[in-house]
């Protein structure tokens, strides 16, 4: 069972989301927040495998509570698929993104899978983290980065490209297993929570671009 918490300042929201995402067996609402506090406030007396956030909430917006949230998956909730916000979510630790108006069955599908310790990147937040980049004069070292050997920093190019693990075999010809390790590596050692803070950590160190 998958618990769930949804943030939205939209009562109206937060009620279709309950109804939808309750209605599934392995799916259970346990609270709802209207504000990004109340967010950060039930996440850690509930604890939530995922918080559905919305990013736009008055009082704490959707980013900082996702940067002060420690332990459960965030999906940011957005009108736009280059809301300007995007950025600064995955970068609080989101896991991914999904529209408001999104289909149904996508929705839950995105929370088994973020919930599974995937993250969930569309091409058009890529896009937009190579131009954030691209605009950005410079930008911090990226701890860790100096520990990865040559393959695991070829693994971390193929990850920021988008490519999933079955992808990255087959450009590597190494085994499934071959794959997860880089992985496990890679996320230990750059201190990332999942392959969206993996994303961002090419292009901070400028790996990719």
């Amino acid at each position: 069972m998958t618990s769930v918490l949804i943030a939205d300042d939209q009562a109206l929201l937060r009620a279709s989301f309950r109804l939808l995402v309750d209605n599934e067996p392995d799916l259970d609402v346990v609270g709802e927040a209207g504000t990004g506090t109340e967010a950060v406030a039930l996440a850690a007396e509930l604890e939530p495998d995922v918080v559905l956030m919305d990013i736009r909430m008055p009082v704490m917006d959707g980013i900082e509570a996702t940067r002060l949230l420690d332990g459960p998956r965030v999906l940011v909730l957005t009108t736009f698929d280059l809301d300007e916000y995007v950025f600064g979510a995955l970068r609080a630790g989101a896991s991914g993104f999904l529209l408001k108006d999104t289909p149904p069955a996508e929705l839950l599908t995105a929370i088994r899978v973020v919930a599974s310790g995937e993250s969930l990147l569309s091409p058009s937040v890529t896009r937009r983290l190579i131009s954030e980049f691209v605009r950005r004069p410079s930008s911090p070292p990226v701890r860790g980065l100096e520990r990865l050997t040559e393959r695991e920093k070829e693994v971390l190019l193929l990850v920021a490209r988008g490519l999933s693990n079955a992808e990255i075999q087959a450009a590597l010809h190494v085994s499934p297993g071959t794959v997860k390790t880089h992985i496990g590596n890679l996320l230990a050692k750059l201190h990332a929570r999942d392959r969206a803070q993996l994303v961002i950590a090419a292009y901070e160190s400028g790996l990719a671009g």
